[in-house]
């Protein structure tokens, strides 16, 4: 048993390293416990945000999968377990957790977040793919409505989407400033001193170094610079995914009055169409996912577990074109005000001339589901030939 916390994409994450520990204990994984999201408060469980038969058909030959404890261990109190560590090989699940299964029937999992080693063997791998690029499907609903929003976008040609990371915990997270007003930096401090627990960057460094470093999400106003170097024209489509920025939508001002094609969910929804998703955040983000995994252009404004999803996914899928803006070489070039506009162009251009051409092959520590070149492929004649 497992019970998997934190957002959408984080619990996709803590879904795929639980099929691969069952995998490696030989053991049966009962449908993954969904923790109450503390931020969002979403009461979402496994069948709410995926499709549970679809899940348990394209596993069924790998790890048998139950939808609860069987009668013979319902009395069972399961032996919990919070302490794997980071980078667990196969041998330490083994070495750990065999006999303490053997011994009680039923072993609860905890804390599971990047636990499993990104280094695995080839089998392991390839199922790690298996349940990520395959089972891992929305429910129905999600995917109905997914794409049919997809479809609006693309009604009228070609579009790019943003993952906007600016909602007021990302800022508190990341020890970063929106940099809107005085007055909105100070809330955000003011946060971050109240719950000092949820900054995950590291707290040695000011602001100032923390944002050259490549630490911070692009602000509005950024990601404007760095679309428009890149050769987006004003009459570029843009679907915008996440939750509303800290300050409101007003702080997407340079971007909508660049870009006047400027769409999020909600304004290509017709009424009533996100009624049943609107207070599960989770559904929220599975309807984001699947517009950005089909648009025609992907970039993230910031790291982190949907924008590295995403990558994957559009690399599996037939290397679909992902941007990853070059944070901590392109930000002295924001601050230089001398630069003229077409100086500027030209080297934000050359920055990611990278990251407009084939995905980045894995390798040693990379997790496999961000980069599943050339691990998940069915053989290099294949993987030559696509790319």
């Amino acid at each position: 048993m497992v019970v998997v916390s934190g957002g959408m994409n984080q619990q996709r994450n803590q879904i795929v390293d639980a099929v691969v520990i069952a995998r490696i204990l030989e053991a049966a994984l009962v449908v993954p416990i969904f923790q109450v999201n503390p931020i969002w408060a979403d009461e979402s469980e496994f069948s709410d945000i995926f499709n549970l038969d679809h899940f348990k058909n394209v596993l069924g030959n790998d790890v048998r999968i139950v939808s609860s404890l069987p009668s013979t261990h319902v009395m069972t109190r399961p032996v919990e377990e919070k302490r794997t560590p980071l980078h667990a090989s196969p041998q330490w699940i083994r070495s750990h957790y065999t006999r303490k299964l053997r011994r009680d029937g039923v072993l609860l999992l905890r804390g599971l977040d990047s636990r499993l080693s990104k280094d695995l063997p080839s089998d392991l791998q390839k199922l790690r793919c298996k349940v990520t690029f395959h089972a891992l499907r929305f429910n129905p609903s999600i995917l109905e409505l997914g794409n049919k929003l997809t479809e609006r976008m693309r009604s009228k040609g070609p579009f790019l989407a943003l993952h906007l990371r600016m909602e007021k915990d990302v800022w508190v997270r990341t020890g970063c400033l929106p940099g809107l007003s005085h007055e909105y930096d100070e809330m955000i401090n003011n946060e971050r001193k109240r719950r000092p627990d949820l900054l995950t960057s590291r707290s040695n460094i000011t602001y100032h170094e923390r944002k050259l470093a490549g630490l911070c999400p692009l602000n509005a106003l950024e990601v404007t610079r760095l679309i428009k170097a890149l050769g987006a024209p004003k009459g570029a489509r843009i679907y915008w995914a996440g939750g509303t920025p800290f300050g409101g939508k007003e702080t997407l001002q340079p971007l909508t009055k660049e870009f006047p094609h400027f769409y999020n969910k909600e304004d290509l929804a017709l009424p009533g169409e996100l009624e049943t998703f609107s207070k599960k955040a989770s559904l929220m983000a599975a309807i984001d996912y699947i517009v950005c995994e089909n648009s025609d252009v992907f970039m993230p404004s910031h790291g982190g577990n949907m924008g590295h999803a995403i990558q994957g996914h559009r690399a599996y899928a037939g290397h679909k074109k992902t941007i990853t803006p070059n944070k901590r070489q392109m930000l002295p070039h924001f601050l230089n005000s001398s630069l003229s506009e077409s100086e500027f162009n030209k080297i934000i251009l050359d920055l990611h001339k990278d990251s407009l051409g084939q995905p980045d092959l894995r390798k040693r520590g990379r997790d496999v589901t961000k980069y599943p070149v050339p691990e998940c492929m069915c053989n290099s004649t294949t993987i030559h030939s696509s790319m």
